[in-house]
C-alpha cells in the first residue's frame, strides 16, 4: 500500500530544486580514507559499464539510462588521481549546467543520483576542504533538501536505503540536528527491515550487498554509532561466508564484477574503522555453501525475501555455481545490461541458469526488466554441509533437487513428474564431457555467451539434459 500511495504521489507532486544556504561547516572530516572508486574519467571521456563516450551533457542516454545515472552519481570524483582543481571544475560545471538551468536534466535530479552524488561530493570535500566554498556547499545542501522531499517510498528496498545513507552522511557533515533526527530514524528502520538475521541484504544480490555495505561503512566513517557498527559487523560476517576462496562474489541474481568494491577492499576499510566480525553461517539469505577438497559450490535454495521489490530477482530457484581448484566450472549467465530488452529478459529467465526447465517456462514469472509476477515457493527438505535437498512448485508440480558433494565430485539429482530439461552452463574452456549424466533421454550441447561484467561476454557451453521423472549428473 505504501508503494501504491507514493507511486500516485510522485506523479502529482513534483518538488523543485531551490537554493538554500548551507550551515557553516565546522571542520567535519572522515576518520579515514574511504575506498577509491573505479577509474571512469580520463580528460573528458567517461567509461561506465565497459562503454566509453566523451562528455555529451548530463542527460546523455545514448549508452542507456544506467550509464547516464553513473555519470550523474559522481563516483568518479573520488577515483585515484582526481585533483582538487579537476574535481572542483566538474562540480562547478554541474552547478552551472544543471542546477542553475531552468530546464534540468531528468536523470540528474532523480532521487537515486542525488543520494549517491551527495555522498560523493562530501567525500571529495573532506579530502579537499578548500573546495568546500559557500556556493558549492549551498548547492550540495539544497540537493539534500530536495532528496528529503523525494524519498523513494514508491520503490523502497535498496533505493530507500541509499536515500537514508545520503541523508545521514549529509546531516553529519553539516551537523544538522533536524536532518540527523529524520535520517537516523529512517536509516535504522530500513536496516532493520532489509538486513536479514544472517547479515545478508534481503534482495539477495551479492553485488548489492557489497554496494550497501560500502555505504554503511561511509556512515560509520563520518559519524559512528553502536547500532551502525553492529549492522556492519553482521553484513561483513555474511560477506565472509559467501565469497569464493579467492575473495570474489558469486554472480547470483543481479550481480557483476567491476561495480561494487571488492570483498578485500571492504574488509580493509572495515579494519581501518576498527570493526571486528566473524563469518555468519548462511541461512535466511537462501544460499548454502558446500565445500570439499578442491570443490566449492554455492547453491540457491531460498525464496524471494524482498517480496515487495523483487526487481533484482531472477527465475533461478535451485540454481548453483561450482568451482574446482578455484576455477569457475559451472557458472551463472550473469547480467550484461539493465536495458529492458530481450537480453535482459533472457538473463533473468530459468533457461539462463543451472536449473530444471519445463516446457520452456520460467519457474517464477519475470517480465518488464525488473518485474516479478507469480513466484515459485521453495521448501528445504534436508540440509547439511555436504548435502542439500529442496523443492519448488514453480511448474505447477514439485520439482525436487538434491545437491551432494564428495571429495572428488559434485552430484546433482532432479525429480519431476514428467519431461523436463536440466541446464548446465559451463565456463569458458570447460569441456562438456565433465558432465556425466545418468537417466538422460537426450543430451544437447551448444555454444553460449555469459557475462561476468556489464556489456562484456565470454564464450561458454551449455549442456541441456532431457529427462523424464529422474536425472542424476556428476561433475568431477
Amino acid at each position: 500500500m505504501t508503494q501504491v500511495f507514493h507511486q500516485v504521489k510522485i506523479r502529482l507532486v513534483k518538488p523543485a530544486y531551490t537554493v538554500h544556504p548551507a550551515p557553516a561547516l565546522r571542520g567535519n572530516q572522515l576518520q579515514t580514507s574511504p575506498i577509491p572508486r573505479y577509474k571512469s574519467l580520463e580528460g573528458e571521456r567517461f567509461s561506465f559499464l565497459n562503454l566509453e563516450h566523451p562528455f555529451a551533457g548530463w542527460d546523455f542516454t545514448g549508452n542507456g539510462m544506467l550509464w547516464a545515472y553513473n555519470q550523474n552519481y559522481f563516483d568518479w570524483l573520488n577515483q585515484e588521481g582526481m585533483t582538487a582543481e579537476e574535481g572542483c571544475g566538474w562540480i562547478d560545471r554541474f552547478i552551472r549546467e544543471v542546477l542553475e538551468r531552468p530546464a534540468k536534466p531528468v536523470a540528474s535530479l532523480d532521487p537515486y543520483p542525488i543520494a549517491l552524488r551527495s555522498i560523493n561530493w562530501i567525500k571529495f570535500f573532506c579530502r579537499y576542504p578548500e573546495c568546500a566554498t559557500q556556493a558549492r556547499t549551498d548547492a550540495l545542501y539544497s540537493q539534500v533538501l530536495l532528496l528529503e522531499k523525494k524519498l523513494e517510498y514508491h520503490l523502497l528496498a535498496n533505493h530507500l536505503l541509499e536515500d537514508a545513507f545520503a541523508l545521514y552522511v549529509s546531516a553529519a557533515y553539516f551537523q544538522d540536528d533536524r536532518l540527523m533526527k529524520r535520517a537516523y530514524g529512517l536509516l535504522l528502520a530500513q536496516l532493520a527491515e532489509q538486513i536479514l538475521p544472517d547479515g545478508a541484504h534481503f534482495e539477495q544480490s551479492p553485488m548489492y550487498h557489497c554496494i550497501l555495505l560500502d555505504r554503511l561503512l561511509d556512515c560509520i566513517n563520518i559519524r559512528p554509532t553502536e547500532e551502525l557498527r553492529g549492522y556492519a559487523a553482521l553484513m561483513l560476517g555474511h560477506l565472509a561466508s559467501i565469497v569464493w576462496a579467492d575473495g570474489g562474489i558469486p554472480l547470483l541474481d543481479d550481480a557483476a564484477y567491476g561495480i561494487a568494491p571488492t570483498a578485500e577492499q571492504l574488509f580493509g576499510y572495515a579494519r581501518q574503522l576498527g570493526l571486528q566480525w566473524a563469518a555468519v553461517p548462511m541461512a535466511d539469505c537462501g544460499y548454502r555453501r558446500m565445500r570439499a577438497a578442491a570443490l566449492e559450490a554455492i547453491v540457491d535454495v531460498g525464496n524471494v525475501t524482498a517480496t515487495y521489490q523483487p526487481g533484482h530477482t531472477h527465475a533461478d530457484s535451485l540454481n548453483y555455481e561450482l568451482r574446482v581448484a578455484g576455477k569457475p566450472v559451472v557458472v551463472d549467465t550473469g547480467i550484461s545490461t539493465y536495458n529492458k530488452d530481450a537480453r535482459r529478459q533472457l538473463e533473468r529467465s530459468s533457461a539462463a541458469h543451472n536449473v530444471v526447465v519445463v516446457d520452456g517456462m520460467d519457474s517464477s514469472e519475470v517480465w518488464g526488466g525488473f518485474r516479478v509476477g507469480r513466484r515459485a515457493k521453495v521448501e528445504i527438505l534436508h540440509s547439511n554441509p555436504n548435502e542439500v535437498v529442496a523443492r519448488h512448485n514453480g511448474f505447477g508440480g514439485f520439482c525436487t533437487r538434491r545437491f551432494a558433494m564428495t571429495e572428488t565430485a559434485f552430484v546433482v539429482e532432479d525429480w519431476f513428474e514428467g519431461e523436463a530439461v536440466s541446464y548446465v552452463h559451463l565456463a569458458e574452456g570447460v569441456a562438456p564431457e565433465r558432465v556425466v549424466a545418468e537417466g538422460a533421454k537426450d543430451v544437447r550441447i551448444r555454444p553460449w555467451k555469459y557475462a561476468t561484467e556489464y556489456n562484456r561476454f565470454l564464450d561458454g557451453t551449455v549442456v541441456e539434459i532431457l529427462f523424464e521423472k529422474h536425472l542424476k549428473y556428476t561433475i568431477s
